[in-house]
């Protein structure tokens, strides 16, 4: 009985934002509230003119420089270079972030950059963006999900990092997309994957993201650099990835949005371990590159602490890029003598990806920059919908890039709220599924 109520402790941990999920486990984007068309001189905050993806599935596009809506559709009339003739920057010489709110000029370009017009000629060490924790791992029913939406939904609502595990099952095996096991939750291939989010970079040319895999986390053995050639060739991506100038960059050293874009080198990939430029020189290793704060936290507090590489000498981390690492943990014991496993802390995502209060995201991004000088590169997040109002998240980035928050429907809220049943349902399966398990054992 005591193991039992254990296993239900999460279902008292359920998350209270998290809205209706298409059945389907495809990558399909799900309809957002409206639609629009894109219309980059004008100064409203939303068009409400009709427009459809390639599957015929309304998605939402913006009508101005917001970070967190972008184009679903390329327009041929508008030439690339349309985004230079920028006024001249107000950056730092260092390359990050101010730390002031002053206003910074305006640009006199009007195509955005990754949603804003300030942002193009700005170093991508100069912005923040929000990061989608464990990307792919989307499926009713199962505990090992992180998100409620799936990736065109994510790079559709603002999600300009993609960050998951990949894992090779055995040596004849693709590489797949496994949450901790692919017993767990196996998502399919990374090829599948990779192949999605290059169908929505060639929709949208005027977006640069970044690709963050970890190596076979977990197990004794990584996946050699070489192994992900193929999946990143045969899904089209790779005449998009960028390759770095040198074996590492410090916040000066990166390109502006700008550069990326007009070469059409508008993704950044890296691997927590197990890279090799010699062989694979667009395929960077992260910790050559940036660093992070605690890794799968579970202090609410969430300090912004250099973790991840151990030991690296303070100046280098104050010169590098960084990622917050702001998805709360819960630590769960199954059995006596074995480790415990971390769950979300569902029930406090609304606080914990809010704009302030305690622990929240927001302050958590103040407390760094003021530790830092800047605010991070990257914020990692579980469930960016939800918060202290849908996808408030992308306020907070908004804050720290020190440009205007269009305040909108976010995250498709406007779907019939279902979520709750199903999600309740998943735990119930998942629960049961581990006690049936341990009984067998």
């Amino acid at each position: 009985m005591i193991l039992i109520l254990i296993f239900l402790l999460p279902l008292a941990l359920l998350p209270q934002c998290v809205f209706a999920q298409s059945p389907s486990t495809s990558d399909t984007s799900i309809p957002s509230v409206s639609v629009g068309s894109v219309n980059s001189t004008s100064s409203s905050p939303l068009s409400t003119t009709s427009s459809e993806s390639a599957g015929g599935i309304p998605v939402e596009t913006p009508t101005s420089g917001r970070q967190n809506v972008t184009a679903t559709t390329s327009t041929t009339s508008l030439d690339v270079t349309a985004i230079v003739g920028l006024s001249p920057s107000t950056d730092t010489t260092d390359g990050s972030a101010s730390t002031t709110s002053a206003a910074h000029p305006r640009p006199t370009n009007t195509r955005p950059c990754n949603g804003y017009v300030e942002f193009c000629q700005r170093k991508i060490s100069n912005i923040s963006m929000v990061v989608a924790h464990n990307s792919p791992f989307v499926r009713l029913h199962n505990a090992a999900s992180n998100q409620a939406y799936p990736v065109l939904n994510q790079l559709n609502d603002g999600i300009r990092g993609l960050q998951f595990e990949t894992q090779k099952p055995n040596a004849s095996s693709s590489i797949r997309l496994c949450h901790t096991s692919c017993d767990l939750l196996d998502m399919g291939t990374l090829e599948s994957y990779l192949a999605t989010v290059k169908t929505w970079l060639d929709k949208n040319p005027y977006e640069v993201i970044a690709i963050m895999m970890g190596n076979n986390n977990g197990l004794s053995t990584r996946i050699p650099a070489t192994d992900y050639i193929a999946p990143f060739h045969a899904s089209g991506i790779q005449n998009y990835l960028w390759t770095p100038p040198s074996p590492t960059l410090n916040l000066p050293d990166w390109p502006t949005l700008s550069h990326l874009i007009l070469t059409n080198k508008r993704v950044i990939t890296m691997l927590d371990y197990g890279a090799h430029p010699p062989t694979v020189p667009w395929l960077l290793p992260e910790f050559n590159y940036q660093w992070q704060t605690p890794f799968s936290p579970t202090d609410p507090a969430f300090p912004c602490t250099q973790h991840r590489p151990p030991n690296q000498p303070d100046p280098v981390s104050r010169n590098r890029m960084y990622m917050l690492n702001h998805n709360l943990n819960i630590q769960l014991r199954i059995l006596p003598g074995q480790a415990p496993i971390l769950l979300p802390a569902y029930s406090l995502l609304d606080q914990v990806n809010a704009v302030a209060g305690n622990g929240s995201l927001g302050r958590s991004v103040k407390e760094c920059e003021a530790l830092w000088g800047r605010p991070p590169n990257w914020i990692l997040v579980d469930y960016y919908n939800c918060g202290s109002f849908n996808g408030s998240v992308f306020e907070v980035a908004a804050r720290a890039n020190r440009v205007p928050f269009w305040d909108r429907a976010c995250c498709g809220s406007g779907l019939v709220s279902g979520a709750r049943g199903w999600v309740l349902r998943g735990w119930l399966w998942a629960v049961s599924g581990m006690v049936v398990g341990w009984l067998l054992v």
